[in-house]
């Protein structure tokens, strides 16, 4: 049976944050892209460009009394990959080194923070 749903959990350098429920996240494995461009006898050629493990639309509850928003400014402001798995609501994991990208922002009126990621490429654990 195939199941889908929200993200449970995800881990950002050991810390564990709860993904909210109607948050829905966008994972893209990494890998090669594929582009075809024609030769001008019709024949046609693969273009291969490699592309990094992306993570995209996690909305993870922000703890004020735990200083959530200030952890993750700190992945923001580093200048190194970390740790990050995802679970999801079927236990399937998947791990990879990433990174924050984009603006790191949180919501007062739902104590959460959007967070997007790329880095290295998922692998399901």
């Amino acid at each position: 049976m195939f199941v889908g749903g929200p993200i449970e959990s995800i881990s950002i350098k050991g810390r564990t944050f709860a993904v909210a429920g109607d948050a829905d996240v966008s994972l893209d494995l990494g890998g090669d892209s594929n582009e075809v461009q024609m030769n001008g006898n019709g024949t046609a050629r693969v273009i291969k460009t490699a592309k990094p493990g992306m993570l995209e639309a996690v909305t993870v509850a922000i703890d004020r009394d735990a200083q959530d928003q200030e952890f993750l400014q700190s992945v923001c402001d580093g200048t190194d990959l970390v740790d990050v798995s995802i679970t999801y609501v079927d236990g399937n994991v998947y791990y990879s080194q990433q990174i924050i990208t984009g603006d790191l922002k949180s919501s007062s009126a739902n104590a959460t923070a959007e967070i997007a990621f790329s880095g290295k490429g998922f692998k399901k654990q």
